[in-house]
């Protein structure tokens, strides 16, 4: 008895250690770059729309297989698609602390604090952020890589299939709150429109303050104190059960990320265009937008990180970027 004991103790412990060492003798050297591996690869940090673009770089420069898949549903009940590495034990812990996600703005306040040394965001830097780069007597360096668009989203229990951006303008300041007014009615006898927004410095709201509202302003409903959304998942989630909700994200995170077809939710046109792969890349669609790879001024050029920041704008970059799912720019 004392013997199965030991044995079964001994097998244990031989197929956790073959868990955490065996993934060790994987070879991480970038198949790209020379010199490039998982020992000194930069800490690209970004957003969450960006997050499977910043994985799929990873994977392909230290030479991982990788696939699409679902993730558990967030706290506000909404499923997700992610790009996971077919790696596990030890060199996957060191992959998710160098792949980071912070969300946009404090992936910008990581690089100017040194706490990271890229990162991709689907918008540049916002008037706070820059702010705080030059109390630390830093600059960026922000390079468009690829292509997305901002984009308008309702219920698809909503009729509407367009508005303008004076539409969404009116609807935002409170001009308009009904959308019979629109010749759009929700239920016989009430469509008031709910309309979403995200908390400030987020990618997406600094995107509607610069491309649509400008110099205007919100309209101070109380019903924003409710509508007022702090992450991209939980606005997805809220818009795809009102079908009286407008709101706002970016084209890759809604496509790729959401899959709006399970949320109920539909992509409406903007100014007589609707945003898909060929507007996006002729830039047809008014609100297309770019994504950014940002570094200091005063990274070393011949650092790791500026060699990665370099090479996504190569031409094989590029293909990298396009088997994410993104147009190259």
């Amino acid at each position: 008895m004392k013997n199965l004991k030991f044995l079964t103790i001994t097998t244990l412990l031989f197929v956790i250690l073959s868990v955490f060492t065996s993934c060790e003798k994987i070879n991480t050297d970038s198949p790209y770059i020379d010199g490039l591996s998982i020992d000194n690869y930069p800490i690209i940090d970004g957003s969450t729309s960006t997050l499977p673009l910043n994985r799929v770089i990873a994977c392909e420069l230290m030479g991982f297989n990788y696939n699409w898949k679902e993730n558990k549903k967030s706290s506000s009940g909404t499923t997700t698609w992610g790009i996971e590495p077919e790696i596990k034990g030890i060199l996957k812990i060191k992959f998710d602390n160098l792949v980071l996600s912070s969300q946009t703005h404090n992936s910008f306040i990581n690089v100017i604090d040194n706490k990271a040394d890229i990162a991709l965001a689907a918008r540049k830097m916002s008037s706070d952020e820059k702010e705080y780069a030059m109390s630390k007597g830093v600059s960026l360096i922000e390079t468009p890589i690829a292509l997305d668009a901002f984009i308008f989203i309702v219920s698809s229990r909503n009729p509407a299939e367009g508005l303008t951006t004076e539409n969404i303008q009116d609807i935002y300041t409170g001009k308009i709150t009904n959308w019979t007014d629109f010749g759009i009615e929700i239920f016989q006898d009430y469509s008031i429109i709910q309309p979403f927004i995200r908390n400030p410095n987020s990618g997406s709201q600094e995107l509607m303050d610069l491309l649509i509202m400008k110099d205007l302003e919100y309209t101070d409903l109380p019903i924003y104190k409710e509508n007022l959304i702090f992450t991209m998942a939980g606005l997805i989630d809220a818009i795809g059960g009102n079908p009286l909700a407008i709101g706002y994200t970016v084209y890759y995170y809604n496509k790729f990320i959401i899959r709006p077809d399970t949320y109920f939710l539909k992509t409406i046109a903007i100014d007589g265009v609707k945003p898909n792969e060929q507007t996006i890349t002729n830039r047809s669609y008014p609100y297309t937008t770019e994504v950014y790879a940002v570094i200091r001024s005063d990274t070393d050029t011949s650092s790791m990180t500026f060699k990665v920041y370099e090479w996504l704008q190569t031409e094989t970059g590029k293909q990298i970027i396009a088997n994410s799912g993104y147009i190259p720019n």
